[in-house]
């Protein structure tokens, strides 16, 4: 009996609980990521969902990149989020090494046109192994050179920059004249969002 009870409760607890759809904001195309399910808007705040950018752009090439998101704000049954980070898959960064080149990897931090903080990683493949003074100069260009980008653009434009490959062709054409390198890829990216009082 006892067990037929709690069964009981668990229904009950499910029968007053909605199912919210989730969007990704609108400089990533107000896109679907799916569904969630609360007994009360409120708890819906800062719930965090993720979604791989090749769904969000219909580009296969780019299921290697992982999106985050949070809720921010919720309309009816519609949950609308905010960008707060994304991330590179860690299997196909360790593919892009190779053998006596270099990778070469810088943190920087910076403040958007709107005020968004925003903590970026970037990594620097090269086509030889490079020297600690050559590193040392390569990390600076870079610094200054995605800095430059956050600081002057709202949050939305940079997302943007980093989906269609702006950021890290201009910084691949600034580093490229100072020494031979393969790639640049903004890996990872945090955004620390204002706590939202639920």
């Amino acid at each position: 009996m006892a067990a037929k009870k709690k069964i009981g409760r668990k229904i009950e607890g499910w029968k007053a609980k909605s199912w919210y759809k989730v969007y990704s904001p609108e400089n990533v195309g107000k896109v679907y990521l799916g569904e969630t399910v609360s007994d009360d808007p409120a708890k819906l705040i800062g719930r965090v969902m993720t979604a791989p950018l090749s769904e969000l752009v219909n580009d296969y090439a780019k299921q290697n990149v992982k999106m985050k998101f949070s809720i921010t704000e919720v309309a009816g049954d519609a949950a609308y989020t905010s960008f707060i980070g994304h991330e590179v898959a860690r299997d196909y960064i360790r593919s892009l090494v190779k053998r006596r080149t270099s990778r070469i990897e810088s943190i920087v931090n910076f403040v958007t046109k709107d005020g968004k903080k925003v903590r970026a990683t970037v990594t620097c493949f090269t086509l030889t192994r490079a020297d600690q003074s050559q590193q040392h100069l390569i990390r600076k260009v870079i610094s200054e050179d995605v800095v430059k980008y956050g600081t002057e653009n709202e949050l939305g434009v940079f997302v943007n920059a980093i989906i269609n490959g702006e950021i890290s062709k201009d910084t691949f054409r600034k580093v490229k004249e100072l020494y031979p390198i393969r790639r640049i890829e903004i890996i990872k990216t945090k955004v620390d969002l204002p706590k939202i009082q639920k």
